[in-house]
């Protein structure tokens, strides 16, 4: 081996243990750092549940807004999968419960039988009944419990938030229209949740 092929391997060799080093540290600090919060927050189970009403609240908030004063042309139906994967447990599993299906079987009348008098801000909460109602048990607690349902949240958020950015002209217009901060900050809120399941996932 030349001497010169020999030093080069011998750098390369050298930065990829530091790289190694480096990145090894990193996650060291990163879970030293999520202990500590955790810590003060209670435990990895208070944080989860608590952001987990937070986004929930939050799209509930938004689809609020969707049917009284905000009225845009982004598919706002899609905050339904994301409350339905975001949901808190306890929530999750009253809601498909003997009440969800009272909610839904009325729902379900209502619409059939007496379709002018059922209102049009009654349609995506009776959508999200319906789902949480007839969704496979097997697939409604392994899509919420993996990663999975994470994914899809994020995916809903980031649409959202640039489909709503669009319509304002850009971000600084968002904060800056009528009713703009409000909206905005709703979406972002909608990142919280599934940013720490991800978070705790890889740490």
């Amino acid at each position: 081996m030349a001497r010169s092929d020999y030093l080069t391997w011998t750098t390369d060799d050298v930065t990829t243990e530091l790289m190694n080093a480096d990145m090894s540290e990193l996650k060291l600090v990163a879970k030293a750092l999520l202990d500590h919060a955790c810590t003060k927050l209670g435990g990895l189970g208070f944080g989860t549940s608590f952001l987990s009403w937070v986004a929930s609240f939050s799209a509930i908030y938004l689809l609020i807004l969707d049917r009284t004063n905000w009225r845009t042309n982004m598919l706002t139906s899609l905050l339904v999968p994301y409350i339905f994967f975001s949901l808190p447990p306890s929530l999750f599993h009253f809601l498909r419960g003997q009440f969800g299906m009272w909610v839904a079987f009325i729902a379900v009348v209502l619409r059939l039988f007496f379709p002018r008098h059922f209102p049009d801000w009654l349609e995506i909460p009776g959508s999200l009944i319906l789902l949480l109602v007839v969704a496979p048990k097997l697939f409604a607690h392994a899509s919420r419990e993996s990663w999975v349902g994470v994914v899809i949240c994020l995916m809903i958020g980031c649409y959202l938030l640039q489909e709503h950015i669009r319509a304002s002209g850009g971000f600084r217009n968002s904060f800056m229209q009528s009713h703009g901060i409000s909206n905005t900050i709703g979406i972002l809120l909608l990142f919280v949740y599934p940013m720490w399941r991800l978070i705790t996932h890889v740490v």
